[in-house]
C-alpha cells in the first residue's frame, strides 16, 4: 500500500514519467456487462481514458470518498477538454445488478458506468487488478458490508493502467495527477 501511495505522491509532485511509476504489473482483460446491459471490456469502445474503481453502488465506506472524487475528476478533466469514463466494477453483484446501478452511480456523474457479471467474469477482473473483497459484517438494517479495493485506476482507452489515485486525495490534486498522464499521451 505504501508503494501505491508513494507512486501517486510522486506523480502529483511532478515526478511522473511517460510510463507508469508502478513497480508491478496491474490490470488486464475482462468482459463484463454495464448497467445498460451492454457488453464491456477493459478497452473503452469510445476511445476514452478511464477511471476504474472496485466497490459497490450503495457502499457506506470508502466508496463515499472514491465515487464523488471520480465524478469531480471527470468534471474537472472535461474543463481541460479531456473526456474520461468513470467506471465501477461491483464487488456486490447480488445487489448491484444491471437494472439498479444506474441511479446511484449517475448521481456522481451522468457518464458513470457500473459493471457486473457472473462470478467467473467478475473473478477475472478482481484477479487482473489484485482486488480482494469479502463481507466484513452483516448490518441488520443495511445488509452485507464489504471490504474491498480502495484505489482508483487511471487507465488509457485500451485499458492499460497509467497510475493509481488514492480516494483520499482532493479533487484538485487528483486532477493534476491525471493531467500529467492524459495531457501528452
Amino acid at each position: 500500500m505504501k508503494r501505491l501511495i508513494l507512486a501517486a505522491i510522486l506523480a502529483s509532485a511532478g515526478m511522473a514519467h511517460a510510463q507508469s511509476p508502478l513497480p508491478f504489473a496491474v490490470g488486464g482483460p475482462y468482459a463484463l456487462t454495464d448497467h445498460t446491459g451492454k457488453a464491456r471490456t477493459q478497452a473503452d469502445p469510445d476511445g476514452l481514458p478511464q477511471l476504474l474503481f472496485f466497490g459497490y453502488a450503495n457502499c457506506p465506506g470508502i466508496c463515499t470518498a472514491a465515487l464523488p472524487l471520480m465524478g469531480d475528476l471527470t468534471a474537472q478533466l472535461a474543463k481541460a477538454d479531456i473526456a474520461v469514463r468513470p467506471v465501477m466494477i461491483t464487488v456486490d453483484p447480488a445487489r448491484d445488478t444491471a437494472e439498479n446501478m444506474a441511479e446511484p452511480l449517475t448521481y456522481f456523474h451522468p457518464d458513470f458506468l457500473g459493471l457486473t457479471g457472473d462470478a467467473a467474469a467478475l473473478d477475472t477482473a478482481y484477479k487482473a487488478f489484485s482486488v480482494d473483497h469479502a463481507v466484513a459484517y452483516e448490518d441488520p438494517d443495511y445488509g452485507p458490508v464489504y471490504t474491498h479495493g480502495s484505489l482508483i485506476y487511471l487507465m488509457d482507452a485500451s485499458g492499460e493502467v497509467l497510475t493509481l489515485i488514492p480516494p483520499v486525495m482532493d479533487a484538485a490534486t487528483a486532477t493534476n495527477v491525471a493531467l500529467k498522464y492524459l495531457s501528452n499521451p
